[in-house]
């Protein structure tokens, strides 16, 4: 369907992707957070679980827990005006 445009044609600035991210509970110490963030961040800067995630197309970032919070927060905005302008309803 060559006359149909893409969705960066329709929408300026749409962007979508997908990503995973590691969550504790409501209420961990902020030094078992800080902790868990640094060995995480160890184990995945390492070449070899590096490689492991790039040779399944992931892109292997780290980030700090507020950075990560404050992506969230920003998805979350971004996606429910989405759904809501869509006018789709859970059933």
């Amino acid at each position: 369907m060559p006359e149909l445009p893409t969705i960066g044609e329709s929408l300026s600035g749409f962007e979508a992707s997908t990503w995973f991210g590691i969550l504790s509970s409501a209420g961990t110490a902020k030094d078992i957070v800080q902790r868990l963030n640094a060995e995480i961040a160890r184990v995945v800067k390492r070449e070899d679980a590096k490689a492991q995630l790039l040779s399944q197309g992931y892109e292997p970032l780290t980030s700090t827990p507020e950075e990560f919070a404050s992506y969230i927060k920003t998805e979350l905005a971004k996606w429910s005006k989405v759904v809501r302008k869509s006018g789709a309803r859970a059933e």
